[in-house]
């Protein structure tokens, strides 16, 4: 089953999120490069509304009665918005007021953040889904442009990107790493069904 998150469910999704956008990510998003302390601001974060990382943005696979995959996305518009209470965190904890992050998402486009699933349900088609419902879901707000990044040398995510109809149309560095910028344009109507 697809569906919303919800605030509960972070010991389960957080984990997930984790693994996709790694510990570099991570530490950046949180301030804390431990991954222990840096899940559990994660899952604070996820409790909460208004932020990158709150379950509002975030759609769970279910399977056997828990989320087994998560895909998270929004607006690029509201990347600064979303960021801001990480941001405000990390600025209180370095006493560095300018602090800031790279910039994912573009803000002509509805961007697919991280996406996973367990390892003990890969290869059932779940990320599929999840593809499918944030693309769903982008066409049921109205959005004409789809985008997500990833990481050079991970061929098999982008050769699936590819299959998908997502085309490369520049590249970011994030924390050291060069990712590949992917879009796709849609139109249409769907939507997640709560």
């Amino acid at each position: 089953m697809i569906r919303w998150s919800r605030p509960d469910e972070g010991r389960y999704v957080v984990p997930l999120l984790y693994a996709a956008i790694g510990q570099d990510i991570a530490a950046m998003l949180t301030g804390e490069s431990d991954a222990r302390l840096a899940t559990e601001v994660m899952q604070n974060f996820f409790e909460r509304s208004g932020n990158r990382l709150s379950y509002e943005n975030i759609v769970v696979a279910e399977a056997d009665g828990r989320p087994v995959g998560c895909v998270l996305f929004y607006h690029g518009s509201r990347i600064v918005e979303l960021d801001q209470p990480l941001v405000d965190r990390i600025a209180a904890l370095t006493s560095n007021p300018a602090v800031s992050f790279t910039r994912e998402s573009r803000d002509d486009e509805f961007y697919l953040d991280s996406l996973a699933v367990d390892d003990q349900y890969q290869g059932r088609g779940i990320g599929g889904a999840l593809i499918e419902a944030f693309e769903a879901e982008g066409r049921a707000r109205g959005h004409e442009r789809l985008a997500l990044i990833v990481i050079n040398g991970n061929d098999k995510a982008k050769a699936l990107y590819i299959k998908k109809g997502y085309e490369p149309d520049g590249q970011i560095e994030l924390c050291g790493h060069v990712y590949d910028h992917m879009v796709k344009r849609i139109d249409g109507s769907g939507g997640i069904s709560d």
